[in-house]
């Protein structure tokens, strides 16, 4: 049997909503297996679908640039909200930018090791800024996309660089439609473009879940199965960018607005400021205790 520490309860009971004692006998049942714990909350009803993504745990900002035939959005991390502010992390972020945009690197390790325009590798640009603004400093993640004649971009920034949004349509070179549905995905955050993008493993694990959630209520073995169907469905349109009804105008979907344009959406792209990342917590006692003791 797994040690099931207090920091482990704690860290289910942020991702899940549910109580302590719930938290803990979730971890126990399935040998501290956090993922497993979640499921098992969620089939007891007790939780809803957990998402590790939205947890906010680094600092600093995406960008979102383009030119005629490219675009690029990508996020840089720090170790404080304060850097995001500072007019000499805002210029190194966009300068990091452009750079990418005129380079177009295939991944991570070749785009620190570009040669920016005034003759410094990319990684010392970032190692000097690190000495300038006195904070830990990292190119996170990017991404590039390219557009044809009949292709758009939309480009939306929120909150002041917390998202970054990058989508590309297909059938329209109306950048201001594009922009639209960037804001929606900013808003909503869909996990695919279609439901039939999603795969086969999500959709057996969901219904799983889904169908232990109904049997857990008591519902009738009978009737189960078309309970779990519906509520399938309604999954599959909440988490499916086309199905999810638009922010502008809701009553009408995001895939039936793009239609209406005479689009289709080719590719999103969302990051959000250290979603998936841990957050380093500061215990203030222990290192108060800590000086006392010395």
């Amino acid at each position: 049997m797994a040690n099931v520490t207090a920091q482990m309860v704690k860290e289910l009971r942020e991702k899940t909503g549910a109580g302590m004692m719930d938290c803990k006998k979730a971890l126990v049942e399935v040998d501290g297996d956090m993922d497993l714990a979640i499921d098992y909350l969620r089939e007891k009803g007790i939780a809803k679908a957990a998402k590790k993504s939205d947890r906010i745990a680094t600092e600093g900002m995406t960008s979102v640039v383009s030119n005629d035939k490219h675009a690029i959005v990508l996020e840089i991390n720090a170790e404080t909200d304060f850097v995001a502010k500072n007019d000499k992390f805002i210029q190194l972020v966009q300068d990091i930018s452009n750079q990418l945009l005129t380079v177009r690197p295939t991944d991570l390790d070749a785009a620190l090791k570009t040669e920016m325009p005034n003759g410094q590798v990319l990684q010392d640009y970032i190692n000097e800024a690190i000495q300038t603004i006195g904070e830990k400093i990292s190119l996170r993640r990017f991404e590039i996309k390219e557009k044809v004649a009949d292709h758009a971009f939309g480009e939306y920034i929120h909150m002041g660089g917390r998202i970054g949004v990058l989508v590309v349509l297909e059938g329209t070179t109306d950048d201001a439609v594009a922009k639209d549905v960037a804001m929606h995905v900013a808003a909503i955050n869909p996990k695919y473009i279609s439901r039939a993008d999603v795969s086969q493993d999500e959709i057996d694990h969901e219904r799983k879940i889904l169908t232990e959630q109904a049997l857990n209520e008591g519902k009738p073995a009978n009737i189960v199965e078309k309970m779990v169907e519906g509520r399938l469905t309604k999954y599959l349109s909440e988490i499916s960018l086309e199905d999810q009804p638009f922010v502008k105008n809701p009553d009408v979907t995001v895939g039936q607005f793009v239609k209406e344009k005479g689009a289709t959406i080719k590719s999103f792209v969302r990051f959000e400021v250290g979603e998936g990342l841990e957050k380093k917590e500061d215990n203030f006692v222990e290192e108060v205790m800590n000086q006392v003791k010395k």
